[in-house]
């Protein structure tokens, strides 16, 4: 009998410490796992970003971290009513209107002895006059500071631009990736598959004029003034898109390329047939613009929404201001039950805040990170282009 206690109480002995072993190997587990996470994935970070890549002149300050994305300060210097009188973007006076300006809106947000983490400049792809003012502040900024620099792509701020707007996508991008992409802007029309935060895929672009190019030249034949697009927006609005049949390019290419050069002169071989025009023709000719415009942006981005089995659709650039667009695409996406993501108005232009948010999943990524003697011969790429097909 007394064997068999003290086998029981040996027993009891080897079966407790061994529990006690196991317990605390898993909280070893756990606090390497967590604090792994935390290292990883959700250490706050102040990020300082500058935006100069046309005509407008950006700073913002954003504190972020793995569920949470704050604009501490944003501000953006608008050169449209200088360019105005130009009737678009003059290269030589949007660089002279940023080297005035940004040494002046660094100075009023951020003070000499203060500490960020990570500086952040979009290197392109823009105006590369434009764009060396930015990235000469920023790069000389993050040397003096002793503190890195992340080179951002211009495109890739605005398709982020939707984690400003979006909350969802903040904490639960994974659950939306594949997303299909539509990028549309005075410079660029893409279609891009992201596959996941800094893995993209461009399936089609524009063959000709982006567009945002083409808004503005068709605001120019009407002689609406600049920039074009918001002024046929709005013109749109009281006009009749059945009234001139103008033609779809390429809706039936088989591919997702663009090309809008050709509905341009379909809009200018409509007005010379005319000859005179009021003011109901003008909103007539602005609806059948942009509703053809729509369609070909709508149908293709759908086609590849089927094609490629994608969780999402996300709207970026400055034409996502475009109501129709945006209208039309969320009807299509929820008919097919696809969530669908836009900027805020604010944000669908250019801007630091889009561009501090990349900057901050670039650093997760540790991509495009340099620090060093290495900034010494960080440049602009004017014709930067991050997607590949």
């Amino acid at each position: 009998m007394c064997e068999y206690i003290i086998i029981a109480h040996l027993v009891y002995f080897v079966n407790s410490t061994l529990f006690t072993l196991f317990i605390d190997l898993v909280t070893i587990f756990l606090y390497i796992t967590l604090s792994y996470y935390i290292l990883c994935y959700n250490i706050f970070m102040r990020i300082l970003a500058l935006e100069s890549s046309c005509d407008e002149t950006a700073l913002t300050i954003l504190n972020a971290q793995a569920d949470s994305l704050v604009l501490e300060k944003d501000q953006v210097y608008s050169q449209v009513d200088i360019h105005q009188q130009f009737g678009g973007v003059v290269p030589e006076v949007a660089a002279r209107q940023h080297a005035e300006t940004i040494i002046p809106l660094l100075s009023a947000n951020i003070k000499s002895e203060e500490k960020v983490d990570y500086l952040a400049v979009t290197t392109g792809p823009g105006l590369i006059t434009s764009l060396l003012l930015g990235v000469t502040a920023a790069k000389t900024l993050a040397y003096a500071k002793n503190t890195p620099l992340v080179t951002v792509n211009h495109m890739e701020g605005h398709i982020y631009s939707n984690w400003l707007s979006n909350d969802e996508l903040v904490k639960n991008a994974n659950k939306y990736f594949p997303s299909l992409v539509l990028i549309v802007s005075g410079g660029h029309t893409e279609l891009v598959l992201m596959k996941g935060h800094g893995d993209y895929q461009l399936l089609g672009s524009t063959v000709d004029d982006a567009v945002g190019e083409a808004f503005d030249k068709v605001a120019k034949l009407l002689d609406l003034g600049y920039p074009g697009g918001p002024i046929v927006s709005q013109r749109a609005n009281d006009g009749d898109c059945s009234i001139y049949d103008l033609p779809r390019p390429m809706i039936n290419s088989g591919d997702y390329n663009f090309s809008f050069s050709g509905l341009k002169t379909a809009v200018l071989y409509t007005l010379e047939r005319k000859k005179k025009i009021n003011t109901e023709d003008v909103d007539n000719v602005c609806a059948s613009f942009q509703n053809a415009v729509v369609d070909i942006l709508v149908n293709k981005t759908m086609k590849a929404a089927q094609e490629f089995g994608v969780k999402s659709i996300m709207l970026a650039g400055g034409v996502a201001a475009n109501n129709q667009l945006k209208e039309s695409l969320q009807q299509e996406a929820r008919i097919k039950d696809l969530p669908f993501f836009f900027p805020e108005l604010k944000y669908s232009g250019d801007n630091a805040a889009m561009i501090s948010v990349a900057a901050y999943y670039n650093i997760l990524n540790k991509k495009n990170i340099i620090s060093g003697k290495d900034l010494l011969s960080v440049a602009p790429q004017s014709n930067w282009q991050l997607f590949k097909k």
